[in-house]
């Protein structure tokens, strides 16, 4: 079960809106969404949950590059949700980073016949591993807003409700939910 909603910062407060990703297909593609939710260029967050498994956070000031976090990288990359938070930049990895194919050890057993299948092989590669679990980019994405890093870092279960806690939203947002 996912949860996706835009948290825009106004004079009066924080105004929250539920939003629908089936449209979105890149990382600037979500930073556009959200700074159509505010014409001021005040800050947005885009704040997005797969129950149970990860949460990140977008922050888009104005113009500006979108900063991100990111709970779980790992369990983010296997959700079409999270593919779209989790760029090359994000990962550290240049952004035409192809698994090198000499590196993999390729011994016969790429077949698919897993009963052969020893530690060691192709699915032990660095490019396996290419995203780490735990969490990835700006922890300190809210500093500012009242979360710290450290608090950002502890989240895990109602992570969005803490963090909308914390900003003074948790009605905005619980109006969403």
């Amino acid at each position: 079960m996912y949860f996706a909603a835009l948290l825009a910062r106004t004079e009066d407060g924080w105004e929250a809106s539920d939003t629908e990703l089936d449209d979105v297909e890149t990382l600037s593609d979500l930073a556009d969404l959200a700074r159509e939710a505010s014409p001021d260029e005040d800050t947005v967050l885009v704040l997005i949950e797969q129950e149970g498994g990860w949460f990140g956070v977008v922050r888009v000031d104005g113009e500006e590059d979108p900063r991100i976090y990111v709970s779980d990288a790992a369990a983010a990359a296997r959700s079409s949700y999270g593919e779209i938070l989790l760029t090359d930049e994000l990962l550290g990895r240049e952004p035409d980073d192809v698994p090198d194919l000499d590196a993999l050890d390729l011994d016969g057993t790429e077949d698919g016949d897993a009963d052969d299948e020893e530690p060691g092989g192709a699915a032990d590669t660095p490019a396996a591993d290419a995203v780490p679990h735990g969490p990835v980019g700006d922890a300190g994405v809210l500093d500012d807003l009242g979360v710290s890093r450290k608090e950002l870092l502890s989240l895990t279960e109602d992570a969005l409700m803490e963090i909308a806690e914390s900003l003074g939203a948790s009605e905005t947002l619980e109006t969403v939910r």
